[in-house]
């Protein structure tokens, strides 16, 4: 038994072109045409998708890990302020009603 030929591709082509007719072949071959190419483009939206996910989350890293950064910053320079501070004073604090004029 030997390997498919041209001769066999060209009497199964004969045969179906008998069975379905012309246009029912180019219509099949449309759909088919059709087919991948939407399944190209699924797959194409779906690496944009998971691109576009993995920039946001390092994204929220980098914010994440930048707010981190800053909060020591802040907690040093209120530790000094405390601590440079010698008078007794209170900050004054204003509290207003909310709709009081």
């Amino acid at each position: 038994m030997g390997s498919i030929g041209a001769p066999e591709i060209l009497v199964v082509a004969l045969i179906a072109l008998l069975l379905f007719g012309a246009g029912r072949i180019a219509d099949i071959g449309k759909g088919l045409g059709q087919g991948i190419k939407n399944f190209k483009q699924g797959i194409k939206e779906a690496d944009e998708d998971e691109a576009d996910e993995a920039d946001k989350k390092s994204a929220k890293k980098k914010s994440s890990k930048e707010d981190d950064d800053e909060k020591p910053a802040v907690k040093k320079r209120v530790a000094k302020d405390d601590e440079g501070e010698d008078d007794d004073e209170e900050p004054e604090v204003k509290v207003t009603k909310k709709g009081a004029t």
